[in-house]
């Protein structure tokens, strides 16, 4: 997918929509369910195999990607706002928590993301700081988006897990 494809053309994920894949661990894609085909309007054969960064948005900073693997390679969980392409050109918003999946001895396997659809309050906060960190990011890197949110939560008192949550959680 090449980003000269896309459009603004939001695709609306539903309240009751979950989601899911799984990928192997190197991020290769190794399980879809039909939600996920679906909204991004692609088969199976599309995406088996194929890097998950394939639906990745430009808009998204680098820095919520290297959060996400230095946790997830810890056997933590973390939630995290996406913005995703389509095979088609839109993009949508979930509200991804992802996880390593471990065999019986508690080794890594591969990972599982579950998505929701994201609080459009919350996207409407976090637009203006992924666009901040990937400013940052285009003169100092990866390290100058980490420190803009580090500061960002220590301003607020939070942690990145309690910002998140209560952001997904946001009311009118």
């Amino acid at each position: 997918m090449t980003t000269n494809l896309l459009n603004n053309q939001q695709k609306e994920i539903s309240d009751e929509a979950f989601i899911t894949t799984k990928t192997d661990l190197k991020g290769r894609i190794t399980y879809a369910n039909s939600y996920f085909l679906e909204i991004v309007n692609a088969k199976n054969s599309d995406l088996i195999g194929k890097s998950h960064n394939i639906v990745r948005h430009p808009d998204m900073p680098k820095y919520v990607f290297k959060l996400l693997w230095d946790r997830i390679q810890r056997k933590e969980e973390v939630f995290a706002f996406v913005k995703n392409t389509t095979f088609d050109g839109g993009y949508y918003w979930v509200f991804a928590n992802i996880t390593s999946s471990l065999d019986e001895n508690g080794n890594i396997i591969g990972y599982y993301s579950v998505r929701r659809k994201a609080n459009p309050k919350a996207v409407e906060k976090i637009i203006p700081i992924y666009q901040k960190m990937r400013e940052l990011e285009k003169t100092g890197g990866i390290q100058a988006s980490q420190k803009y949110i580090t500061e960002l939560l220590a301003s607020n008192n939070t942690t990145y897990d309690r910002f998140v949550n209560e952001l997904q959680r946001t009311k009118g």
